[in-house]
């Protein structure tokens, strides 16, 4: 049997930007990598491996990344693994962040789910909604 909890809280992030990997015709392939330390519901650090594409319209572009988080979700040590993909063009912007299937370790194997990141005053919030089989 599943539970169903949610954890929220904030993380710092740092970046470091990585050579292009392409530049052709005024569309940007780039990569960056991402180091976060989260606190609140998730305790723990990750980092991210980013591919994006930057389009010469300034509005429109999309990446696609794949995070390792490392620490204790709901009181459950471990590491789980997250896709994400982010689009935008014009106004609109969507993000979808999902949990790997199958990339808990530890007392975090098993876990299915989804997360959400928001930037609000500057400050980096995240929601991980999640399942876990029952310990």
């Amino acid at each position: 049997m599943f539970r169903v909890p949610n954890a929220a809280g904030t993380f710092e992030i740092t970046s470091t930007p990585e050579p292009p990997l392409s530049t052709d015709d005024g569309i940007l392939i780039g990569r960056m990598t991402f180091e976060k330390v989260f606190s609140g519901g998730l305790e723990g650090t990750s980092t991210v491996h980013m591919t994006y594409a930057r389009t010469p319209v300034e509005t429109s572009a999309g990446y696609v990344a794949v995070e390792r988080v490392i620490g204790s979700l709901g009181g459950r040590e471990g590491s789980f693994v997250v896709l994400h993909t982010g689009l935008s063009t014009g106004d609109a912007q969507s993000l979808a962040l999902t949990i790997v299937p199958d990339s808990g370790t530890h007392a975090l194997q098993g876990i299915a789910g989804s997360m959400t990141i928001e930037v609000v005053d500057g400050i980096h919030e995240y929601t991980v909604d999640y399942a876990l089989p029952e310990s």
